[in-house]
């Protein structure tokens, strides 16, 4: 687990050490390596020359630079086998051979740097082999009977693979194991932060659907309300002018009113019913079928609108189906709080790759002004989202004679098959 910067450990590295344990140790290892050399230098050779209190304490010194290589074993892991080689000759250091040799083997990358590990063992293999073979056949004053030469031989060779062999095979080992696990760790890392990205994208989905879902029901609200409430306000002010001139009338449009006012409820209940539902069926959309009923609505509470259908049908999703009849109705919709008394276009043309509808209303006059209905400015916005999410064409803007024009194109299904087929 990554930490962030406010909860790392304070750094402690020391020189090229990356803790201060690992100085102590490289620094005893030095030490008793170069104690090591001396005193079996100083053995070998007092057993075979006279050696002087000059001589020990050159070899001393000898010894202590070539132990202390070790202290740099983890910056240049080379350097302690090349002076291992270059003081074999004249000292034999048991404990420098081994652990300089397992050093190299296990910080050098053993793919890349192959033979270099294989180059410095063998000779120090070779270096090893020859200082057991000079020790024995120069055995000094001891007087002990040596075995034959085969035997002389076998015996360097064996002690020379143990002092060389498990020291690389143990440093290849552990490092090829350190390495593995450095891996795993770059790699659990890299996970970490992918899983990471991962949930921060599906938050930001979720935010995006949640987002999306609003502004879909809230589309589905304003087509719903705005209708049939700018309906149901034009019947009121109808009704409030004649209430006392035509009784008669005044009752036909309280009727008209209850009717919409019972459609409007019927469709939030649709709306509200499917936030309920446990899948995502949305409820049977408004038709294409059902546009003469929405014109005789908007005919009834006093607009005076036609309706123009050419072509023959097509087939449409259910989808495409409602859009274009959401825009019908906000076309309306749009011409009841703004061109009231106004003539009216509704049309309603089939094409072999699509259908085009528009609502087209004429300049209002300035005595038969639009009833004072609140507008929020997004039914437009909402229609244009809606149609070009589908494939189709959104216009809408005033017409050279003052009124106003709003129209549609929207792919039948076998358009929209073709265009996936591409």
């Amino acid at each position: 687990m990554s930490k962030s910067p406010g909860e790392r450990a304070p750094d402690r590295s020391f020189w090229w050490w990356k803790r201060p344990r690992s100085a102590f140790l490289d620094i005893g290892l030095a030490l008793l390596a170069a104690l090591e050399c001396a005193v079996s230098t100083i053995a070998f050779l007092s057993a075979r020359v006279d050696l002087t209190t000059a001589g020990k304490v050159g070899i001393a010194v000898l010894a202590t630079l070539a132990g202390g290589s070790l202290v740099l074993r983890r910056r240049w892991p080379a350097v302690p086998v090349l002076v291992t080689l270059v003081a074999m000759p004249g000292m034999l250091g048991v404990l420098l051979l081994v652990v300089a040799l397992y050093t190299l083997a296990e910080t050098w990358e053993w793919p890349s740097r192959r033979w270099r590990v294989v180059a410095l063992s063998a000779l120090a293999f070779a270096e090893a082999v020859a200082v057991m073979m000079v020790s024995m056949l120069t055995p000094g004053d001891s007087g002990v009977e040596q075995p034959p030469l085969w035997g002389q031989v076998l015996i360097a060779v064996l002690v020379a693979v143990g002092l060389t062999v498990p020291p690389v095979v143990t440093g290849l080992y552990v490092g090829a194991r350190r390495r593995l696990i450095e891996s795993l760790k770059d790699r659990a890392h890299g996970l970490e932060t992918e899983l990471d990205l991962l949930a921060e994208q599906a938050q930001e989905r979720a935010r995006r659907a949640r987002l999306e879902e609003r502004t879909r029901i809230a589309r589905e609200m304003h087509d719903v309300v705005a209708h049939r409430v700018s309906l149901m306000v034009v019947h009121a002010g109808a009704l409030e002018r004649i209430a006392g001139k035509d009784p008669e009338k005044a009752a036909q449009s309280a009727k008209l009113m209850g009717e919409v006012g019972r459609q409007a409820l019927n469709e939030l209940r649709e709306i509200l019913g499917v936030l309920r539902m446990d899948d995502e069926r949305p409820p049977e959309p408004d038709s294409l079928a059902g546009l003469p009923r929405l014109v005789d609505q908007s005919r009834a509470a006093g607009m005076a609108v036609t309706l123009t259908v050419s072509g023959s049908r097509q087939e449409f999703t259910g989808e495409a189906e409602q859009t274009a009849y959401r825009v019908v109705q906000e076309g309306l919709t749009n011409a009841h709080k703004h061109a009231g008394g106004a003539q009216v276009s509704v049309l309603l043309a089939y094409a072999p790759n699509g259908v085009r509808v528009s609502v087209v209303n004429a300049c209002p006059g300035g005595e038969r002004g639009a009833a004072q209905l609140p507008s929020g400015g997004n039914g437009l916005v909402g229609m244009r989202e809606r149609v070009i999410a589908l494939g189709g064409t959104f216009s809408s803007g005033p017409e050279a004679d003052g009124g106003f024009r709003v129209e549609a194109v929207l792919p039948s299904r076998l358009a929209v098959r073709a265009e996936r087929l591409r």
